[in-house]
């Protein structure tokens, strides 16, 4: 079997989500470096990989796979990981609150996004900080109250972690990097005590997987 393989970078949220589930898995893999902030992710070698520039990319059973969403549905669907409930009705909720961060609130708190506001706002104080917190801290709020919807099992929508807690907790690592309250969010935090405490989610933290400068 061919060598599985995450072009991954420590801080960003959509590699951190695979990172979580390949350890959730059981998956040994080998992480590369594609510094986002060198701009790596602009290399012909990477773009050769994913003309969109992005990462994660994951190269695993012979194949070369990109988005993290639907990274996450191959590994849910090859590896048995039981992300989501079977029932259609709550599947489709559990995705929806998974999509509340993943598809909503993270794009427009992309690194590159953030960057491109702070050049058109000819570099403002508070730059791209102010801009973050503005989309994070009521993104965040929403979850909550979504959260709602469900009881304290104690992930977000169960008795094991699934879609909506893989994308949640690198989503939370983003609220407290760049300042975003949200200490008032009960459910949140509940559910960030229990995934820190988890070992697939531990390992996959960005402080664990900060590469070493050379």
């Amino acid at each position: 079997m061919s060598e599985t393989i995450l072009f991954d970078y420590w801080r960003s949220s959509a590699s951190y989500r695979l990172r979580i589930a390949l350890n959730m898995a059981g998956i040994a893999y080998q992480s590369i470096n594609v510094d986002l902030v060198k701009g790596d992710q602009k290399s012909p070698e990477h773009l050769a990989r994913n003309p969109q520039g992005f990462v994660p990319v994951l190269e695993i059973d012979g194949l070369r796979l990109t988005q993290s969403l639907a990274i996450l549905d191959y590994l849910n669907q090859t590896r048995d990981l039981n992300l989501l409930p079977n029932d259609p009705a709550a599947r489709v909720q559990a995705q929806a609150l998974a999509h509340a961060i993943a598809v909503d609130l993270h794009p427009v708190c992309n690194l590159q996004v953030a960057k491109h506001a702070t050049q058109i706002s000819g570099g403002a104080d508070g730059m791209p900080g102010d801009w973050m917190t503005h989309f994070i801290r009521p993104g965040m709020q929403a979850f909550e109250t979504l959260l709602g919807a469900y009881d304290q099992t104690p992930f977000c929508t169960g008795n094991a972690p699934g879609l909506a807690d893989i994308c949640l907790m690198p989503q939370i690592y983003n609220a407290r990097r760049w300042g975003a309250n949200i200490s008032d969010l009960p459910r949140v935090l509940a559910v960030e005590s229990v995934c820190a405490a988890h070992p697939a989610f531990a390992a996959a933290h960005p402080d664990q997987c900060q590469p070493t400068p050379a």
